[in-house]
């Protein structure tokens, strides 16, 4: 599947509703538990998925737009909002998620991207020479990764209870999202 933009668009504005039903009103128990020392719990994610909002995908696609391979993108702390997240409710962070993925949807098209633009190149201080194409391709796959990433964490709050049907459910033995 090559990248479409349109339909890029259509997964990122589904995200902020798809948290929303599945982690509004849940108990603390299956929001605020993580897998062990290292992991988040979903109440992370979605602040990390906030300040990615904030400080990842329009101002890394601002940066290719405006100084190409020239200038390389900000560092992004992947917890840099973790702290500040902790003073508020997993309902007050869901909101604050639905309000900052619009505006940035909003910010992206009133870029009004041509085809020629998603060719245009960045640079990664890790990663090298990046198109906006892939760029904004991986905000999507980021959603999606960071989905996955609340499936398994809830579902191993019940690794111990679910005795032999252990065996039949893939998200109890899935190694993780990424290195």
């Amino acid at each position: 599947m090559s990248h479409n933009l349109d339909e890029t668009l259509v997964l990122l504005a589904r995200t902020p509703e798809v948290l929303k039903t599945l982690l509004r009103g849940l108990p603390d128990t299956w929001t605020m538990k993580n897998e062990g020392d290292g992991s988040w719990s979903a109440f992370e994610v979605v602040a990390h998925l906030i300040h990615a909002e904030n400080d990842d995908w329009i101002p890394r696609t601002r940066c290719i737009l405006n100084h190409g391979e020239t200038q390389a993108f900000p560092p992004f702390d992947r917890q840099g909002n973790f702290a500040e997240s902790r003073q508020k409710t997993l309902d007050e962070l869901l909101d604050e998620f639905a309000r900052v993925r619009a505006g940035s949807l909003q910010a992206l098209s009133a870029l009004n991207l041509q085809p020629a633009d998603l060719d245009k190149k960045g640079k990664h201080s890790a990663l090298g020479s990046v198109t906006l194409s892939e760029l904004l391709a991986t905000w999507a796959a980021h959603d999606l990764t960071h989905l996955h990433q609340i499936s398994r964490v809830m579902a191993v709050q019940y690794r111990d209870n679910v005795g032999p049907f252990n065996k039949f459910l893939g998200v109890l033995h899935c190694a993780g999202h990424g290195a």
